[in-house]
């Protein structure tokens, strides 16, 4: 049984948004730490299971950049102590390829806390039609 608190539902908002402006920040270090190893990812270029210093990698991968995101539509669930779900509506602001686009998808995040803190350990995205 662990002997902590679970985390409240602003404390893990706050962990994917840390994520999120790593990502922002092209911080792979800290996209790194933060990720679980390996991490499970589900998005438009499929399924794949990638490690912590591979997640590094990506975040600071050249032809696109985040440049904003928010959140909206954000729904969080604690099925154990050590354990949140969290899903929600993401608005982005990229550049790619040189070209400013704006996104919008359905994301879910599992974090699961560890003696090394919270980790993310499987991250899912939709693409949305345009608002």
């Amino acid at each position: 049984m662990p002997d902590h608190a679970p985390p409240t539902r602003d404390e893990v908002i706050a962990m994917e948004k840390r994520y999120w402006s790593a990502v922002m920040a092209q911080d792979g270090d800290r996209a790194a730490e933060l990720s679980a190893d390996p991490s499970v990812i589900a998005g438009p270029r499929g399924v794949m299971s990638v490690p912590r210093n591979e997640i590094g990698a990506m975040t600071k991968a050249g032809g696109w950049r985040l440049n904003a995101f928010d959140f909206e539509d954000i729904e969080v669930t604690i099925p154990a102590p050590d354990v949140a779900v969290i899903a929600y509506t993401l608005h982005q602001n990229i550049t790619m390829n040189g070209e400013p686009r704006t996104m919008r998808a359905a994301d879910c995040s599992t974090w699961v806390r560890s003696e090394n803190g919270w980790r993310c350990c499987a991250h899912s995205e939709t693409l949305l039609d345009p608002a």
